[in-house]
């Protein structure tokens, strides 16, 4: 049992413990939020509360996610008020998650420990001097990558290649075209590099009913390898997410500004 987690026991959630719950709930998939995942038991020496307690409030969470539903994966009901006060906040608003974590993470003195996809996710990031909006941008860019991966399980949603050193959290919506959705989850899709590629210079996008589309100037190659990896797609539905559909209004936005008809 963590230091002081005799005495929070039964205690109810602050606003705080709960911003950085849902932090972590982003970013391991549905079905690892137990209490034996080395990340629920980092959050929960943080917060000086049992496992137990913190993958409860992980199954809160899951209550909230219409996607979970839709495939029959229903988290825990006996959420509070508060824990949906807190899904509401974030929901259209990541990066203000992601800051106020790494702030939260500084008072609570949460370990430091190097960047990169192996890192923890309850730690700070260490490295040169930097400024605080380069942390900020790192943490954003490495929050929307591991949430992305894990709620499409590690895989692909064209090829479903499962190689993590292959897949990119590819944006829908590009930065340059609107910040705002930089790290909204449902903004993004899981690729390998090559389809990441593909859709970035609008040679596949995804259609109204979350089918692939194939550009007709893939067409004009005469590589056998080419039809294989993008013609033979076409037409086939996505990879679906476990969480976080991507939004229609995003998609539309690629097919309509990227994708070369």
């Amino acid at each position: 049992m963590p230091s002081g987690a005799r005495e929070r026991y039964g205690a109810p959630w602050e606003r705080d413990e709960l911003v950085l719950a849902l932090y972590l709930y982003c970013q391991i998939p549905f079905a690892k939020t137990k209490t034996n995942n080395p990340e629920v038991k980092r959050l929960a020496s943080v917060l000086g509360r049992t496992p137990s307690s913190v993958a409860r409030k992980l199954g809160n969470f899951g209550a909230f996610d219409p996607l979970l539903s839709s495939k029959g994966i229903v988290g825990l009901k006996h959420y509070s008020k508060l824990d949906e006060v807190v899904w509401n906040e974030f929901r259209d608003n990541w990066d203000s998650l992601v800051e106020q974590c790494r702030a939260i993470l500084s008072v609570k003195r949460a370990p430091r420990v190097e960047s990169g996809d192996d890192a923890p996710i309850i730690s700070l990031p260490t490295g040169p001097t930097e400024t605080r909006r380069t942390v900020l941008v790192r943490l954003c860019q490495s929050f929307f990558r591991r949430t992305i991966l894990s709620s499409y399980e590690s895989q692909c949603c064209v090829c479903e290649i499962d190689l993590p050193e292959l897949l990119t959290a590819s944006h829908i919506v590009s930065w340059s075209a609107n910040q705002k959705s930089r790290t909204d989850p449902q903004n993004g899709l899981c690729l390998c590099a090559m389809h990441d590629r593909a859709f970035d210079k609008g040679l596949i996008s995804v259609g109204r009913k979350l089918q692939l589309l194939v550009s007709p100037v893939v067409e004009t190659s005469r590589s056998k390898f080419i039809r294989v990896a993008l013609s033979s797609f076409e037409n086939r539905s996505i990879r679906l997410p476990t969480r976080f559909l991507p939004k229609p209004e995003f998609l539309a936005w690629h097919r309509q500004h990227v994708f070369r008809t």
